[in-house]
Protein backbone atom coordinates (compact mmCIF):
# COMPACT_ATOMS: atom_id res chain seq x y z
CA UNK A 1 0.00 0.00 0.00
CA UNK A 2 1.14 3.68 -1.12
CA UNK A 3 2.02 5.85 2.31
CA UNK A 4 -0.97 7.97 3.47
CA UNK A 5 -1.07 11.48 4.52
CA UNK A 6 -3.96 13.50 5.81
CA UNK A 7 -6.45 14.01 8.55
CA UNK A 8 -9.04 11.51 9.12
CA UNK A 9 -11.86 11.84 11.25
CA UNK A 10 -13.58 9.66 13.38
CA UNK A 11 -17.07 9.30 15.27
CA UNK A 12 -15.50 7.59 18.34
CA UNK A 13 -18.27 5.35 19.86
CA UNK A 14 -18.38 4.90 23.64
CA UNK A 15 -16.92 2.42 25.49
CA UNK A 16 -13.22 2.89 23.81
CA UNK A 17 -10.07 5.10 24.57
CA UNK A 18 -8.72 7.48 22.22
CA UNK A 19 -5.70 4.92 22.36
CA UNK A 20 -8.00 1.96 21.61
CA UNK A 21 -9.74 4.22 18.66
CA UNK A 22 -5.97 4.87 17.41
CA UNK A 23 -5.51 0.98 17.14
CA UNK A 24 -8.23 0.04 15.50
CA UNK A 25 -8.00 2.50 12.46
CA UNK A 26 -3.98 1.36 12.23
CA UNK A 27 -5.36 -2.19 11.46
CA UNK A 28 -8.60 -0.64 8.91
CA UNK A 29 -6.20 1.23 7.07
CA UNK A 30 -3.07 -1.02 6.94
CA UNK A 31 -0.75 2.16 8.09
CA UNK A 32 1.52 1.93 11.54
CA UNK A 33 1.73 6.04 11.91
CA UNK A 34 -1.76 7.20 13.38
CA UNK A 35 -2.55 9.84 15.84
CA UNK A 36 -4.74 12.16 17.98
CA UNK A 37 -4.80 15.76 18.75
CA UNK A 38 -6.70 15.79 21.52
CA UNK A 39 -8.31 12.69 23.72
CA UNK A 40 -11.57 11.36 24.48
CA UNK A 41 -13.19 10.18 27.91
CA UNK A 42 -14.14 6.19 27.14
CA UNK A 43 -17.67 6.94 28.02
CA UNK A 44 -17.81 9.69 25.68
CA UNK A 45 -18.65 9.74 21.79
CA UNK A 46 -18.08 11.90 18.93
CA UNK A 47 -15.34 13.38 17.40
CA UNK A 48 -11.44 12.67 17.50
CA UNK A 49 -9.07 13.99 14.80
CA UNK A 50 -6.67 11.43 14.05
CA UNK A 51 -3.80 12.13 12.15
CA UNK A 52 -1.88 9.30 9.36
CA UNK A 53 1.27 8.97 8.37
CA UNK A 54 3.83 12.25 7.64
CA UNK A 55 0.94 14.30 8.86
CA UNK A 56 1.76 12.99 12.65
CA UNK A 57 4.43 15.57 12.72
CA UNK A 58 1.80 18.13 12.76
CA UNK A 59 -0.38 18.09 16.38
CA UNK A 60 1.65 20.54 18.20
CA UNK A 61 -0.38 22.90 15.54
CA UNK A 62 -3.64 21.31 15.81
CA UNK A 63 -4.09 20.19 19.44
CA UNK A 64 -4.73 23.77 21.07
CA UNK A 65 -7.96 23.65 18.45
CA UNK A 66 -11.25 25.15 20.25
CA UNK A 67 -13.97 22.24 21.02
CA UNK A 68 -17.46 22.37 20.93
CA UNK A 69 -19.57 19.66 22.73
CA UNK A 70 -23.24 18.19 23.59
CA UNK A 71 -23.49 17.57 26.79
CA UNK A 72 -25.93 16.12 29.21
CA UNK A 73 -25.29 17.11 32.98
CA UNK A 74 -27.30 15.27 35.69
CA UNK A 75 -28.41 17.13 39.06
CA UNK A 76 -29.39 15.18 42.01
CA UNK A 77 -25.99 13.85 43.15
CA UNK A 78 -22.19 13.85 42.51
CA UNK A 79 -19.89 11.24 41.77
CA UNK A 80 -16.45 10.34 42.25
CA UNK A 81 -15.15 10.53 39.12
CA UNK A 82 -17.42 13.97 38.09
CA UNK A 83 -19.31 11.39 35.45
CA UNK A 84 -21.60 9.12 34.74
CA UNK A 85 -19.11 5.98 35.11
CA UNK A 86 -18.25 6.64 38.74
CA UNK A 87 -19.47 5.59 41.74
CA UNK A 88 -22.41 7.68 43.66
CA UNK A 89 -21.18 10.08 46.32
CA UNK A 90 -23.29 9.51 49.66
CA UNK A 91 -23.75 12.28 51.95
CA UNK A 92 -24.16 11.49 55.49
CA UNK A 93 -26.53 14.50 55.75
CA UNK A 94 -27.50 15.14 52.60
CA UNK A 95 -30.68 16.97 53.21
CA UNK A 96 -28.33 19.80 55.20
CA UNK A 97 -25.86 20.17 52.09
CA UNK A 98 -27.67 19.81 49.13
CA UNK A 99 -31.07 20.80 47.50
CA UNK A 100 -33.52 18.77 45.72
CA UNK A 101 -32.71 18.39 41.94
CA UNK A 102 -36.95 19.31 41.40
CA UNK A 103 -36.54 22.69 43.19
CA UNK A 104 -34.13 23.57 40.24
CA UNK A 105 -35.58 27.00 38.18
CA UNK A 106 -34.93 27.45 34.36
CA UNK A 107 -33.59 31.45 35.35
CA UNK A 108 -31.41 30.29 38.10
CA UNK A 109 -29.90 27.31 35.78
CA UNK A 110 -29.47 30.07 33.19
CA UNK A 111 -27.96 32.44 35.75
CA UNK A 112 -25.51 30.17 36.45
CA UNK A 113 -24.63 28.59 33.39
CA UNK A 114 -23.57 32.69 32.22
CA UNK A 115 -21.41 33.00 35.75
CA UNK A 116 -19.37 29.89 34.33
CA UNK A 117 -18.21 31.45 31.08
CA UNK A 118 -14.68 33.69 29.94
CA UNK A 119 -11.90 32.92 31.56
CA UNK A 120 -11.64 30.59 34.24
CA UNK A 121 -10.06 28.66 37.02
CA UNK A 122 -10.36 24.51 36.63
CA UNK A 123 -8.17 21.67 38.81
CA UNK A 124 -7.69 18.62 36.68
CA UNK A 125 -10.32 16.03 38.50
CA UNK A 126 -7.89 13.11 40.15
CA UNK A 127 -10.18 10.69 37.33
CA UNK A 128 -7.73 12.06 34.44
CA UNK A 129 -4.82 11.98 32.24
CA UNK A 130 -3.01 14.59 33.04
CA UNK A 131 0.46 13.63 35.05
CA UNK A 132 1.86 14.71 37.50
CA UNK A 133 5.32 13.58 38.62
CA UNK A 134 5.35 11.22 35.82
CA UNK A 135 2.18 9.41 36.80
CA UNK A 136 -1.42 9.87 35.16
CA UNK A 137 -3.31 11.28 38.00
CA UNK A 138 -6.15 8.27 37.32
CA UNK A 139 -3.33 6.07 38.79
CA UNK A 140 -3.28 7.72 41.71
CA UNK A 141 -6.65 7.74 42.30
CA UNK A 142 -7.30 4.25 41.61
CA UNK A 143 -4.63 3.48 44.27
CA UNK A 144 -6.91 5.57 46.93
CA UNK A 145 -4.33 8.81 47.05
CA UNK A 146 -5.16 11.86 46.15
CA UNK A 147 -2.22 14.71 45.21
CA UNK A 148 -1.84 18.34 45.28
CA UNK A 149 -2.56 19.55 41.49
CA UNK A 150 -2.58 23.37 40.70
CA UNK A 151 -5.35 25.40 38.99
CA UNK A 152 -5.54 26.25 35.21
CA UNK A 153 -6.97 28.86 33.38
CA UNK A 154 -9.25 28.11 30.47
CA UNK A 155 -12.18 30.01 28.52
CA UNK A 156 -15.43 29.02 28.29
CA UNK A 157 -16.99 30.83 25.01
CA UNK A 158 -20.47 29.28 25.29
CA UNK A 159 -22.09 27.24 28.02
CA UNK A 160 -26.44 27.51 27.40
CA UNK A 161 -29.04 24.99 27.83
CA UNK A 162 -29.71 23.52 24.10
CA UNK A 163 -33.34 22.39 25.54
CA UNK A 164 -36.26 24.32 23.91
CA UNK A 165 -36.74 27.75 25.83
CA UNK A 166 -40.22 26.48 27.36
CA UNK A 167 -38.83 22.93 28.32
CA UNK A 168 -37.48 22.18 32.03
CA UNK A 169 -34.82 19.33 33.06
CA UNK A 170 -36.14 16.45 32.43
CA UNK A 171 -36.95 14.38 35.70
CA UNK A 172 -35.50 10.73 36.46
CA UNK A 173 -37.21 7.93 38.28
CA UNK A 174 -34.57 8.03 40.74
CA UNK A 175 -35.35 11.89 41.72
CA UNK A 176 -32.16 13.42 39.70
CA UNK A 177 -32.83 15.79 36.21
CA UNK A 178 -31.09 15.90 33.70
CA UNK A 179 -29.84 19.40 31.82
CA UNK A 180 -28.71 19.21 27.93
CA UNK A 181 -25.97 21.67 27.31
CA UNK A 182 -23.92 22.85 24.50
CA UNK A 183 -20.53 24.08 25.64
CA UNK A 184 -17.66 25.62 23.20
CA UNK A 185 -14.14 25.82 25.26
CA UNK A 186 -10.51 25.96 24.87
CA UNK A 187 -8.42 23.24 24.37
CA UNK A 188 -7.65 21.82 27.83
CA UNK A 189 -11.20 22.46 29.30
CA UNK A 190 -12.60 19.65 31.35
CA UNK A 191 -16.48 19.60 30.69
CA UNK A 192 -16.91 17.29 33.73
CA UNK A 193 -15.08 19.76 35.92
CA UNK A 194 -17.64 22.00 35.09
CA UNK A 195 -20.58 20.11 35.41
CA UNK A 196 -19.73 19.54 38.92
CA UNK A 197 -18.86 23.49 39.03
CA UNK A 198 -22.47 24.30 37.89
CA UNK A 199 -24.15 22.07 40.59
CA UNK A 200 -22.58 24.31 43.41
CA UNK A 201 -23.13 27.17 41.91
CA UNK A 202 -27.02 25.97 42.17
CA UNK A 203 -26.28 24.09 45.62
CA UNK A 204 -26.91 20.56 44.44
CA UNK A 205 -24.34 17.63 43.55
CA UNK A 206 -24.40 17.00 39.56
CA UNK A 207 -22.23 14.78 37.14
CA UNK A 208 -21.65 14.98 33.75
CA UNK A 209 -24.35 12.48 32.56
CA UNK A 210 -23.27 12.32 28.77
CA UNK A 211 -20.54 13.54 26.38
CA UNK A 212 -20.39 14.28 22.50
CA UNK A 213 -17.67 16.12 21.20
CA UNK A 214 -19.01 18.11 17.63
CA UNK A 215 -16.08 20.20 16.71
CA UNK A 216 -12.66 20.49 17.17
CA UNK A 217 -11.50 23.93 15.58
CA UNK A 218 -12.13 23.86 12.21
CA UNK A 219 -13.42 20.33 11.88
CA UNK A 220 -16.94 19.01 12.46
CA UNK A 221 -19.06 15.52 13.32
CA UNK A 222 -20.61 15.74 9.94
CA UNK A 223 -17.30 14.78 8.24
CA UNK A 224 -16.27 12.31 10.80
CA UNK A 225 -16.52 8.18 9.99
CA UNK A 226 -17.62 5.27 12.13
CA UNK A 227 -15.28 2.22 11.71
CA UNK A 228 -18.04 0.68 9.49
CA UNK A 229 -18.27 3.83 7.19
CA UNK A 230 -14.29 3.75 7.06
CA UNK A 231 -13.98 0.18 6.41
CA UNK A 232 -15.89 0.53 3.60
CA UNK A 233 -14.06 3.53 2.08
CA UNK A 234 -11.36 1.45 2.22
CA UNK A 235 -12.78 -1.56 0.56
CA UNK A 236 -13.63 1.11 -2.13
CA UNK A 237 -10.15 2.36 -2.29
CA UNK A 238 -10.89 5.97 -1.39
CA UNK A 239 -9.34 6.78 1.42
CA UNK A 240 -7.52 9.59 -0.08
CA UNK A 241 -10.73 11.35 -0.66
CA UNK A 242 -11.83 10.82 2.86
CA UNK A 243 -8.39 12.20 4.20
CA UNK A 244 -8.16 16.10 4.83
CA UNK A 245 -4.90 17.45 2.88
CA UNK A 246 -2.56 18.71 5.36
CA UNK A 247 -2.37 22.04 3.76
CA UNK A 248 -6.35 21.88 3.93
CA UNK A 249 -5.89 20.84 8.00
CA UNK A 250 -4.00 23.85 8.87
CA UNK A 251 -5.79 26.39 6.76
CA UNK A 252 -6.11 28.27 9.94
CA UNK A 253 -2.48 29.28 9.69
CA UNK A 254 -1.06 31.92 7.28
CA UNK A 255 0.25 30.94 3.99
CA UNK A 256 3.18 32.13 1.84
CA UNK A 257 3.59 30.07 -1.47
CA UNK A 258 7.04 28.96 -2.27
CA UNK A 259 8.48 28.61 -5.52
CA UNK A 260 10.71 25.75 -6.76
CA UNK A 261 14.39 26.89 -5.42
CA UNK A 262 12.34 27.95 -2.35
CA UNK A 263 10.48 25.11 -1.68
CA UNK A 264 14.59 23.03 -2.36
CA UNK A 265 15.84 25.29 0.18
CA UNK A 266 12.99 24.11 3.04
CA UNK A 267 13.05 20.81 2.29
CA UNK A 268 16.86 21.20 3.14
CA UNK A 269 16.25 22.97 6.30
CA UNK A 270 17.37 26.48 5.61
CA UNK A 271 16.02 29.77 6.27
CA UNK A 272 13.45 31.39 3.90
CA UNK A 273 13.84 35.18 4.35
CA UNK A 274 10.48 36.99 4.75
CA UNK A 275 9.57 38.79 1.41
CA UNK A 276 7.65 42.07 1.22
CA UNK A 277 4.65 41.07 0.10
CA UNK A 278 4.41 38.00 2.55
CA UNK A 279 2.29 38.20 5.78
CA UNK A 280 2.61 41.50 7.79
CA UNK A 281 0.96 40.75 10.81
CA UNK A 282 3.41 37.97 11.83
CA UNK A 283 4.79 38.00 15.55
CA UNK A 284 7.94 36.42 16.75
CA UNK A 285 7.28 32.88 16.72
CA UNK A 286 4.06 32.65 14.50
CA UNK A 287 3.70 29.39 12.79
CA UNK A 288 3.15 29.34 8.84
CA UNK A 289 2.04 27.33 6.23
CA UNK A 290 5.23 26.74 3.21
CA UNK A 291 3.63 25.34 0.20
CA UNK A 292 4.63 24.65 -3.56
CA UNK A 293 1.30 24.33 -5.69
CA UNK A 294 -1.32 24.16 -2.92
CA UNK A 295 0.47 20.77 -1.19
CA UNK A 296 2.30 21.40 2.54
CA UNK A 297 6.00 21.29 2.09
CA UNK A 298 6.44 22.77 5.59
CA UNK A 299 5.49 24.71 8.87
CA UNK A 300 7.97 27.46 9.49
CA UNK A 301 8.17 29.49 12.79
CA UNK A 302 8.49 33.44 12.07
CA UNK A 303 12.02 34.64 13.96
CA UNK A 304 11.21 38.56 14.15
CA UNK A 305 14.67 39.27 14.76
CA UNK A 306 16.03 38.11 11.35
CA UNK A 307 13.24 38.53 9.70
CA UNK A 308 13.31 35.11 8.61
CA UNK A 309 11.01 31.65 8.85
CA UNK A 310 12.88 28.61 10.23
CA UNK A 311 11.42 25.32 8.91
CA UNK A 312 10.22 23.42 12.23
CA UNK A 313 8.42 20.45 10.52
CA UNK A 314 9.74 19.56 6.96
CA UNK A 315 6.84 17.33 5.43
CA UNK A 316 8.68 16.45 1.96
CA UNK A 317 12.04 15.78 2.00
Amino acid sequence: MLSMNGVLLIDKPAGMTSHDVVARVRKIIGERRVGHTGTLDPFATGLLVLLIGRTTRLAQFLSGAEKEYEAVIRFGYATETGDVTGARIEWEEPHARWRSAQSLRKDEIQAALASLKGEIEQVPPMYSAKKIQGKKLYEFARAGQSVERQAVRVTIHEFEMSSPADELPRANDDGSVDLRVRVVCSAGTYVRTLAEDLGQKLGIGSHLAELRRTRAGLFQIDGALTFEGLAEVCKLEMLDDALVSPYDALSHLPVIGLDTAQARRIMHGLDLELAPDGPQSLTDGDAIRLSLNNELIAVGRFDESQSVIHPAVVLVT
